[in-house]
């Protein structure tokens, strides 16, 4: 039966979700973490697999492997993604939007166009899980199908609007994929599994200008084609 008030909250938690750039340092609770992720897992999955592992780091654990990517990544540079996550060769409106989201966040931030170290420095702070109190890292059995990322982007989806339900915050980021030998290695993570991505989870900075940046979407009908009605 269709609640308003529950489809409300419902509609809130995914409105607001956006992509958090820089942190507070206020601690998560690992039981509120471990609730997130019991939610996340009522996730769909194709024959109820649930291809998903996570690795959720705080403190020292969390420093130890945001030191090594940033050591990498300052100096002899990023191991190279085990997947295509991003197309080979880029076409618009897709090249237009990527720009775009790039060129806001640079503006609020005051990095100029050809402030290349800025970039660098910006980039490199995603190794940093942008100052969360909580990192995660997503992996999955490599010998799994292609649309099992469907099914963990589903996962991670539940798990972002139940953390914004709390009223914390999240950044899903592929960037940590394109370090995912150096992830391995710190972590132990076997060979068998790929590193999908990482998320930083925590409470918003409401005072940094990089957390202004909202989004824009398309709307309805530019991306649906209605028939039958």
């Amino acid at each position: 039966m269709y609640d308003p008030i529950t489809a409300s909250h419902v509609d809130h938690a995914i409105r607001s979700r956006r992509s958090v750039r820089r942190f507070l340092p206020t601690p998560v609770p690992k039981k509120m973490v471990e609730d997130l992720l019991e939610l996340a897992a009522r996730a769909p999955s194709g024959t109820n697999v649930q291809p998903w592992k996570v690795y959720v780091l705080t403190g020292k654990e969390k420093d130890r492997l945001s030191a090594a990517i940033l050591d990498k990544h300052n100096s002899s540079g990023m191991d190279g993604r085990e997947f295509d996550y991003y197309p080979t060769e880029w076409a618009d409106p897709w090249l237009s939007r990527r720009r775009k989201i790039g060129f806001d966040l640079y503006g609020l931030l005051g990095i100029g166009k050809a402030d290349k170290e800025r970039m660098k420095e910006q980039t490199g702070r995603n190794y940093r899980f942008f100052d969360a109190p909580v990192g995660i890292i997503f992996t999955m059995d490599r010998q799994l199908g292609r649309g099992m990322f469907i099914d963990y982007g589903m996962f991670m989806a539940n798990l972002m609007t139940a953390a914004r339900a709390r009223g914390l915050d999240t950044c899903p980021q592929a960037a940590f994929a394109d370090y995912h030998q150096t992830i391995r290695e710190v972590l132990g993570i076997p060979e068998n599994e790929l590193v999908v991505c990482g998320m930083s989870l925590g409470y918003a900075d409401p005072n940094a200008p990089e957390n202004r940046l909202v989004t824009e979407r398309e709307p309805v009908a530019n991306f649906t084609d209605f028939r039958g009605f």
